[in-house]
C-alpha cells in the first residue's frame, strides 16, 4: 500500500495532469472519459472537483468519470460533489481492483473518444489492462506501479512512453510513475506536472532503469550536465537530429523537461560541441543539430 506521502504526491500529480488533459480533450471531441483505478477517496474527490471547475467547457459535451476502487466510503464522500456537477457529467462508482478497468471502460462506451486513465497498480501490469487504456488510438495512461513499465507500455501500443522513479524526502522510494501517450504535447505536460509537484513536495526523480540510482533535484535551476552528455550520446548514436527529436528523446529517455533540452543544447553550442543550421535566433523545432567533432 502507498504511504500517505506517496498518496499525496499521486493526488497532486493527478490533478495537475487532468487540468491540462480535460480542456484539450473537450476541444477536440464532444465526449471524453476519465478512468480512475485504484485511487483513494480523497483523490477521487479532487478529480471530481476538477471536472466541476471546468463546468463551462463541459457544457454541450459528454464527460464520463469512472471510479474503480475498493473504498467503502466512496458513495458517501462523492455524493455531495456529484450533486454540483453539470448534467453532462456522468459518474460511475465501481467496486473492485484496477484490473477491472477493461470491463469498466467497455461498459462506459469510451471507445472512439479521448480516454485518460489514472491507475495505481499494486501488482503486475497486464496486457489486457494496457490494451484497455490505449482505447484504440485515443487513450492516455498515467500509471503508478512498483517497477519500470516502459517496455510493456510500448508493446501495448503507446508510441510515446516516459517514466520516473520519485524519491520522497528522507530517501523514501515511491515506486515508478509511467506515462503512455501519442501526443508530444501531453508528454511535455506530464513532465512539467511532475517537476511542479516535485518542487512543491520536495521530491527528487531518478531513471528507474539507471543502475547508478542518480537523482535529479527539480527545485531551482537543474544541473543539465547529465542531460548534455545524454544528448551528445544520442547524436553520436543516431547522427544529426532536429531539435524536436532531441526534445522528445529528453522526455522519453531522461527525467528532464523539454525546456531543459533547449538549454542543454544552447550550452553545447556555446561550448562548441555541436553545430546548428542557423547562425542566430531561437532554436526552432525543425533546426538540425550536428556534432561538431
Amino acid at each position: 500500500m502507498p504511504t500517505d506521502r506517496t498518496t499525496d504526491f499521486l493526488r497532486e500529480l493527478l490533478v495537475r495532469q487532468l487540468t491540462t488533459w480535460l480542456p484539450a480533450a473537450l476541444h477536440r471531441s464532444r465526449r471524453a472519459t476519465v478512468a480512475l483505478a485504484g485511487v483513494d477517496a480523497a483523490s477521487a474527490e479532487a478529480a471530481l472537483r476538477l471536472v466541476a471547475a471546468h463546468g463551462d467547457q463541459v457544457r454541450g459535451r459528454q464527460v464520463t468519470v469512472l471510479v474503480l476502487a475498493a473504498a467503502a466510503d466512496l458513495p458517501a464522500r462523492l455524493g455531495p460533489i456529484e450533486a454540483e456537477l453539470p448534467a453532462e457529467v456522468t459518474v460511475h462508482l465501481l467496486p473492485g481492483d484496477p484490473y477491472r478497468l477493461p470491463v469498466a471502460v467497455k461498459a462506459a462506451g469510451a471507445a472512439g473518444a479521448p480516454l485518460f486513465s489514472f491507475v495505481d497498480l499494486p501488482g503486475a501490469v497486464t496486457p489486457k489492462l494496457l490494451t484497455a487504456a490505449t482505447n484504440g488510438r485515443t487513450g492516455e495512461l498515467l500509471l503508478h506501479t512498483g517497477d519500470s513499465a516502459r517496455y510493456v507500455l510500448v508493446s501495448a501500443g503507446f508510441p510515446l512512453v516516459a517514466e520516473v522513479a520519485p524519491v520522497l524526502p528522507g530517501g523514501e522510494a515511491a515506486g515508478v510513475i509511467a506515462f503512455g501517450s501519442r501526443s508530444d504535447r501531453s508528454l511535455e505536460a506530464v513532465r512539467d506536472a511532475l517537476w511542479a509537484v516535485g518542487a512543491d513536495l520536495d521530491v527528487r526523480y531518478r531513471d528507474p532503469l539507471d543502475p547508478t540510482g542518480t537523482t535529479v533535484d527539480v527545485v531551482g535551476d537543474p544541473d543539465l550536465e547529465p542531460l548534455a552528455h545524454e544528448l551528445l550520446a544520442e547524436l553520436r548514436a543516431g547522427g544529426s537530429r532536429p531539435v524536436t527529436e532531441l526534445r522528445r528523446h529528453t522526455l522519453t529517455a531522461t527525467v528532464y523537461r523539454a525546456a531543459d533540452a533547449n538549454q542543454a543544447l544552447a550550452d553545447l553550442l556555446d561550448a562548441g560541441d555541436v553545430r546548428r543550421e542557423r547562425e542566430a535566433g531561437r532554436l526552432a523545432g525543425d533546426e538540425i543539430i550536428t556534432l561538431a567533432r
